[in-house]
């Protein structure tokens, strides 16, 4: 009886979240797959111009692959600086310290702030240690790099700690109880009993850190915005000038978006099965 209530009602229980999909991702994410294949300076007057944009965008736009190419060893950096801290702080802070909680809430606090006031605070901050040697921030790639790196670390840092400390409680003492009297060591235990268990977590952390650091636009655009001469310049932020900074370049920078939005889905996608296979694994 349940069953054949559940079935009646179903679609109007899926009706409102799938009316919403709908009009707020589905269609407009259907729409800028035609644009990409359009010039247009308004969706009403687009003229359909085949793949000479995608063309373009692999041959004349080379900002485009440097951006690409930026973008993916920042996201390699920042995804194994922020696990790496995120677990270390993780561990520490569930050893029974005192002041754990507050120690929490100081490193979970910075993902509260907005990207953009994120980055004018740590522009200010960086500059005014970089102004001893008479330059900024903008003043080399490496400066812009090292500086996004350490914005988005202290932002996310804390985030995927309380991710790991959820998964380190929710580990049956009586595991680490057992290999302890089985003469096993810290890092003994840490390696085989808690971090197998731990794997859902370093999912759930990887992927988020991983798409979070691949499409960074606020920090970057507020940091650097891109300088010196868009070396520093990340995808988003790369699709954000073609398509509102350069007039009649519309098409070009929707070709950008979607061949940008296949590579962020492809690369999650294979994340998560390389991980998920870590979960089963015996």
């Amino acid at each position: 009886m349940n069953s054949r209530i559940l079935k009646k009602y179903f679609p109007f229980f899926v009706m409102p979240i799938s009316v919403c999909y709908l009009l707020a991702f589905l269609i407009p994410f259907l729409m800028g797959i035609y644009l990409s294949f359009t010039e247009f300076t308004t969706v009403s007057n687009a003229r359909f111009v085949g793949l000479s944009n995608y063309a373009a965008l692999f041959s004349a736009d080379d900002n485009f692959l440097h951006a690409l190419g930026f973008t993916v060893l920042f996201t390699l950096v920042s995804v194994l600086t922020i696990n790496f801290f995120a677990f270390l702080f993780a561990l520490i802070l569930t050893e029974g310290i005192r002041g754990t909680n507050l120690f929490r809430t100081v490193l979970f606090v910075p993902n509260l702030i907005g990207g953009i006031i994120l980055g004018y605070i740590w522009q200010l901050i960086i500059n005014g240690i970089l102004i001893r040697q008479g330059v900024d921030i903008t003043f080399s790639a490496t400066y812009g790099f090292w500086g996004l790196v350490v914005v988005m670390n202290w932002q996310m840092i804390g985030y995927m700690m309380i991710i790991y400390i959820a998964g380190l409680t929710s580990v049956p003492v009586e595991l680490r109880e057992a290999a302890s009297i089985d003469g096993a060591g810290y890092f003994t235990t840490l390696r085989h009993v808690i971090m197998p268990l731990l794997v859902p977590s370093f999912t759930i952390c990887s992927f988020l850190t991983l798409t979070n650091s691949f499409k960074l636009f606020d920090q970057n655009f507020a940091l650097t915005g891109g300088a010196p001469g868009r070396e520093s310049a990340m995808v988003a932020l790369d699709i954000f000038d073609t398509f509102y900074g350069r007039a009649g370049s519309e098409g070009l920078g929707q070709a950008k978006a979607v061949v940008f939005f296949l590579i962020l889905a492809v690369v999650a996608l294979v994340q998560i099965r390389l991980t998920k296979r870590l979960e089963v694994a015996p």
